[in-house]
């Protein structure tokens, strides 16, 4: 092979890897700078938490009441949750497992005792 191709293939090879590692320095950058600000954000209800604590107040609503803002300003939507139905219950109030009654045709009945009929 002629000497300058292989010279200029190795060089674009060289140009080519160099973009893409900079490329992965960047978004490894950014990545950086996101969970640094989970962290502060996380630090930040840990601390509202912690004051709310030591008001007296319930610190589990404001965390509730948080992550409801947050919800709610990340989520524009127009869409409306539906109202639940009124569900009938799976089973009538009298049933009761263990009693015999109120169950379905099926029963349950123990296995033959004595060695298995393997062989």
């Amino acid at each position: 092979l002629e000497p300058d191709l292989v010279v200029k293939r190795q060089e674009a090879l060289a140009a080519a890897r160099l973009r893409m590692q900079e490329e992965l320095n960047a978004q490894a950058e950014k990545y950086k700078e996101k969970q640094r600000q989970l962290e502060e954000e996380k630090r930040r209800q840990k601390i509202a938490m912690w004051e709310s604590m030591q008001e007296g107040k319930s610190y589990k609503g404001n965390l509730k009441l948080n992550q409801q803002e947050l919800e709610s300003a990340a989520s524009t939507s127009s869409t409306v949750p539906k109202p639940k139905a009124n569900k009938k219950p799976l089973r009538s109030g009298g049933y009761n497992p263990l009693s015999g009654e109120g169950g379905g045709t099926c029963s349950w009945r123990p296995g033959r005792r004595g060695p298995s009929a393997g062989g």
